[in-house]
């Protein structure tokens, strides 16, 4: 069981879903014990045992996972986490296990997760387990069912999209002074404020789930943008209120609702200015961070 944090690590960055990544880990461990003693006790390394399961586990699901998403309404946004400070369980008493939180890093950013979701299965698996676990291309290729060579392609192919998609690195503290501003312009509805924040290429994607209204397709432009999050400004009921808050371990923004939190924000800069949002509204991936 000492394994299972790190499980829920790799899985999580395989699948972009908390849930996804607890219900992989979950059948890893139904499989382990099917098992009987011996044959667990014939097993040289549990951990690399676990490890393998886990893995083409998340394999099988991210090849299903694209039917999935294609039935999915609206725009599909991987799963965003709080800081472990925030981190709410539905547990009794309601004190998380350390071992179903995730280690927040660069490597689960809702802009590192959206481009991982832009990759084949077979790119984000050998990518995750080389790149950011620093599995040896060998092991890659044992738990992938491919050749170490197919792996190390699969990877540098993945590495350019990484690449690809990185805006020039804007420092922490600005990042969340830029989130500030945007909040402070958001709640006095001052639009040119708003546009002078946003990118002119900048992209807002909502992800509703079907369960709650959301924008069904991501706006383009940092004026519509701006325009948009006035004009929800003003329908919002009053007792809405907007925290700033660390999501997937980046400067971000909360909207609560009666004190819970019915909207999770992540954003991306580029330089200055904010590149992208992505509104989390669907109830189902805001578990961790409401009381059950």
């Amino acid at each position: 069981m000492s394994e299972r944090r790190q499980l829920i690590n790799l899985a999580y960055r395989l699948l972009g879903s908390l849930a996804e990544a607890e219900d992989a880990v979950q059948e890893t461990y139904a499989r382990w014990y099917a098992m009987s003693p011996e044959q667990r006790d014939g097993i040289r390394s549990p951990a690399a045992w676990l490890t393998t399961v886990a893995s083409r586990i998340c394999l099988d699901v991210l090849g299903s996972a694209r039917a999935r998403r294609e039935r999915y309404v609206g725009e599909w946004v991987p799963e965003p986490l709080p800081d472990p400070a925030d981190w709410v369980s539905g547990s009794p008493g309601g004190t998380p296990d350390p071992a179903d939180r995730v280690t927040l890093d660069e490597s689960v950013s809702m802009a590192f997760l959206v481009v991982l979701e832009s990759m084949t299965p077979a790119q984000r698996v050998a990518f995750v387990l080389h790149d950011v676990f620093g599995y040896s291309f060998a092991e890659v290729a044992e738990i992938s069912g491919r050749t170490p060579v197919a792996c190390r392609q699969l990877a540098t192919s993945a590495r350019r999209r990484i690449r690809a998609s990185q805006s020039h690195a804007t420092p922490a503290a600005r990042q969340a002074g830029i989130v500030r501003s945007f909040k402070q312009a958001w709640e006095a509805k001052d639009i040119d404020a708003l546009i002078g924040i946003l990118d002119p290429g900048a992209t807002m994607t909502a992800d509703g789930g079907g369960l709650v209204s959301a924008v069904l397709y991501p706006i383009e432009g940092g004026e519509e943008i701006a325009r948009y999050v006035v004009e929800l400004a003003s329908r919002t009921a009053r007792d809405v209120t907007i925290l700033e808050r660390a999501v997937n371990g980046q400067p971000g923004l909360v909207a609560q609702l009666d004190g819970v939190i019915v909207t999770v924000f992540a954003f991306e800069m580029a330089g200055e200015r904010i590149k992208h949002i992505w509104a989390v509204r669907n109830p189902d991936k805001l578990r961790p961070w409401t009381t059950a």
